[in-house]
């Protein structure tokens, strides 16, 4: 067994290293999508379960009923009359929107601290979250060929790649013991735990590269904008004013996203008319 009292990270590839070691053994066990929802996405890909099927298996889980149906009566969702059962859900925003909210909804439970000292840590990366979340779906309404929905969901997960660091930290003194140190290996290495989740949950390759590359500011790529252009636009936006490293970094180099995107690189979306309010609303709703 390894002696953690012995352990010392030079470099982040040392610290790596040991993750991938940790998670070998079964030492160290990556966060998975509650059952429900993989049942919910498995049934929407194959596409032979009608709205009442999918809202079955839905109202087998009594919390996440309850907050869908808060959802879908939000006034992100609502329509002209309101939605007073799982299957009305279902059948008005349709199934594909239900699969991203279901699962969006249930990536809250991946932020409960299991102890004090990871409270902070896990609070403090759920409201991030939510907000360049909230931020992603402001800025895919502009670009027809992108879903709202799913962009929600990227930024939900785009850090969700530190949950194993912390969970990992509190058997570490090196790490549990330094918080200046700890914040250092997080910024650095939750981009690659990110891809190990994402490949373990066999998301879309649209959505699976969120987790590694939004950090990445010299990223370029063929073809349209994508759901990682959103996410680390909408990443920037919510440490713009900080000192966040990222800042310096982005200032020095414009990231290719914000072409990709059409938005120069000093727009401040949480201040345009219109767009400000649809982030507000969209921040209630994951809170």
């Amino acid at each position: 067994m390894t002696d953690n009292r012995a352990l010392q990270f030079n470099s982040v590839q040392d610290f790596l290293r040991h993750v991938q070691s940790e998670i070998n053994a079964n030492r160290l066990v990556l966060p998975t999508l509650p059952d429900i929802a993989m049942k919910v996405r498995i049934a929407v890909s194959k596409g032979m379960f009608s709205a009442r099927e999918l809202a079955e298996i839905i109202a087998t889980d009594a919390a996440l009923s309850a907050r869908l149906m808060q959802v879908a009566n939000s006034p992100l969702y609502r329509g002209s009359g309101e939605i007073k059962t799982i299957h009305m859900a279902v059948t008005r925003l349709g199934n594909s929107t239900i699969r991203t909210l279901v699962t969006s909804l249930v990536i809250q439970q991946m932020f409960k601290p299991s102890s004090s000292l990871l409270t902070e840590y896990f609070h403090k990366i759920w409201a991030h979250g939510v907000n360049v979340s909230a931020i992603s779906r402001a800025i895919s309404a502009f670009v027809p060929h992108l879903n709202t929905d799913e962009a929600m969901l990227a930024g939900l997960l785009h850090q969700i790649g530190k949950l194993p660091i912390l969970t990992l930290a509190e058997k570490l003194p090196e790490l549990r013991d330094n918080p200046s140190r700890l914040d250092e290996l997080l910024e650095q290495a939750h981009p690659h735990v990110g891809k190990i989740i994402m490949n373990s949950w066999n998301f879309p390759d649209e959505l699976k590269w969120v987790a590694s590359d939004y950090a990445d500011f010299q990223r370029d790529h063929e073809g349209p904008a994508d759901y990682v252009d959103v996410v680390q636009v909408a990443f920037l936006q919510s440490i713009a004013g900080t000192d966040h490293p990222a800042c310096r970094i982005a200032e020095a180099a414009v990231p290719p996203a914000f072409a990709k995107l059409g938005l120069q690189a000093d727009v401040e979306l949480q201040k345009m008319d219109g767009v400000s309010e649809e982030i507000a609303l969209a921040q209630s709703m994951l809170r």
